[in-house]
């Protein structure tokens, strides 16, 4: 009796089922031990690749619980490529729909930042705009449209999830205080890093991207955060390497 691509699929994600009967060897002999030796084997490996995608969640959690969810996480959401890097997507949403982690509401958005970030560094290579592509007259800069490179990732968030992470990852961080942050990721040479944005950056990168000027981002974004610092947001962009063209229309 041979065994469906379902039903060993299943089998092979969860532990709690039963070996596939008609499951043999090249030497027709059942292969219930092998099984469950390769079962145990890509649970592992799936595990070990949440853990090293999700370093902070998994201190936040704690290891032990990091593999429960893991092992829940590969049951509903099984890999749909065989590259690694991919697995995981679904992550945050995942954690979102927890109704035993809703105490714990900024974890979403934690994964959401360490998914960028593993998005930002296989993203394509791009060359960034010239470190001087802005240095024209001012009411030039208001005029300008920008590109941005494929890494540059954004994440807004009502937690202080730059804070967090920091916390988590570097030694002597500051504890978090409570309040909203937004993060741009960028990549200027090999690894991708987190930079927290001022108040309405996330929100001013959004207007951009839809193809405002930054003049029209800006009077946009002031008009609902009035301390918005343009120059501190161009500053995160540029020194990262997040701009590949600037396009100055010049007013006649």
């Amino acid at each position: 009796m041979s065994v469906s691509q379902t039903t060993f699929h299943t089998a092979l994600l969860d532990p709690s089922q039963a070996v596939p009967d008609g499951l043999v060897d090249a030497s027709e002999h059942p292969a219930g031990r092998r099984f469950s030796v390769y079962r145990n084997n890509v649970a592992v490996s799936l595990t070990e690749a949440m853990h090293q995608a999700f370093p902070v969640i998994t201190k936040l959690l704690g290891t032990q619980n990091m593999d429960g969810l893991s092992g829940i996480f590969l049951r509903q959401h099984p890999p749909t490529s065989p590259m690694m890097m991919f697995y995981g997507e679904a992550f945050p949403e995942f954690l979102a729909g927890m109704p035993q982690l809703s105490h714990l509401g900024y974890l979403p958005d934690i994964a959401r930042l360490e998914l960028a970030l593993r998005q930002s560094y296989h993203a394509a290579d791009s060359t960034p705009a010239p470190a001087d592509a802005l240095a024209v007259a001012p009411d030039e800069v208001m005029q300008a449209t920008l590109e941005f490179a494929p890494s540059m990732r954004v994440i807004r968030s009502e937690w202080p999830i730059y804070s967090i992470w920091r916390f988590n990852t570097l030694e002597n961080a500051p504890k978090p205080q409570a309040g909203a942050e937004g993060v741009l990721v960028t990549r200027p040479e090999y690894d991708p890093a987190p930079h927290l944005l001022p108040a309405g950056g996330a929100d001013w990168i959004a207007e951009m991207m839809a193809g405002q000027t930054i003049g029209q981002a800006f009077e946009n974004t002031s008009a609902t955060t009035p301390e918005f610092d343009l120059g501190a947001t161009l500053a995160l962009l540029l020194q990262g390497g997040a701009l590949t063209s600037v396009t100055i229309e010049r007013l006649a």
